[in-house]
């Protein structure tokens, strides 16, 4: 059973470094594996998989040995779970807005004595049966998987505290785009810029032994979250990246004289 690389980096105090992915594209997690990447954000929620596809990028992760945090699009207790039998190292859960949502998540995704989660021994992530015990299995698990919640909300916010609270929540992402849509329906005396928000975050992360992440739209942000705290670096997704290619091929091209 291979343990988790983004949580060996917040271990040694360092954050670790994702990159995001929304297609299936397995030379994608070779390609983060190469550049030094700790792991692969794996979006379900707003991109189309079905499970075959997700199980072989999972199996990809593994190969290349980088972990992959999976932002499912179901909250069934059997699917989140599922994927964590199939390899994922960490599920990013979107939308979470109460300690409640969050007890129910960590009930959910966690072995006990922290939650709920169904045994089985047989897939990717004990080696299939080949290498490991039941009670390894649930060590592991507890070890090297991790349960984060994404604040997208006025309410998160006011939440957070008690949301960080629960045990078996390891980290919080902030999302920053459904954050401020939803923000900026306040009156304009309680409405909270979102690097506030983040730093409100950032404290309460402190106050509870927990990590925190968010996106960064440029490289001056992302030098921004860094000095707050941030364990959880987001840089690198495939769509802007494989634009960003295009353009500048397209733009070459323009320029080359062609017959």
């Amino acid at each position: 059973m291979r343990p988790s690389k983004i949580l060996a980096a917040i271990r040694n105090g360092r954050a670790a470094k994702l990159c995001m992915l929304g297609h299936f594209m397995p030379p994608f997690i070779a390609y983060a594996a190469h550049a030094n990447y700790d792991g692969v954000w794996l979006d379900l929620e707003h991109r189309a998989f079905d499970q075959r596809e997700v199980q072989a990028l999972l199996a990809f992760c593994h190969l290349y040995d980088i972990d992959c945090l999976l932002r499912p699009a179901s909250r069934d207790k059997a699917v989140l779970y599922r994927y964590l039998e199939d390899g994922a190292a960490g599920l990013v859960i979107p939308h979470v807005s109460s300690a409640d949502e969050a007890r129910e998540l960590v009930r959910m995704v966690k072995f006990p004595p922290l939650g709920d989660r169904g045994t089985n021994g047989k897939g990717l992530e004990a080696n299939f049966g080949l290498s490991a015990t039941r009670d390894q299995l649930v060590s592991h698990g507890l070890r090297e998987t991790f349960l984060v919640v994404q604040m997208e909300s006025p309410t998160s916010l006011a939440n957070i505290n008690e949301i960080l609270a629960v045990e078996g929540v390891d980290g919080v992402f902030g999302g920053g785009g459904d954050y401020v849509i939803r923000m900026q329906h306040l009156p304009t005396d309680q409405q909270i810029p979102y690097v506030e928000a983040m730093q409100q975050v950032a404290d309460a992360c402190e106050k509870h032994g927990k990590f925190w992440g968010t996106m960064a739209a440029n490289e001056s942000e992302l030098r921004q979250w860094h000095p707050m705290g941030a364990k959880i670096l987001m840089w690198g997704v495939d769509m802007e990246i494989l634009q960003e290619a295009l353009v500048r091929g397209g733009e070459m091209l323009k320029h080359l004289p062609l017959p």
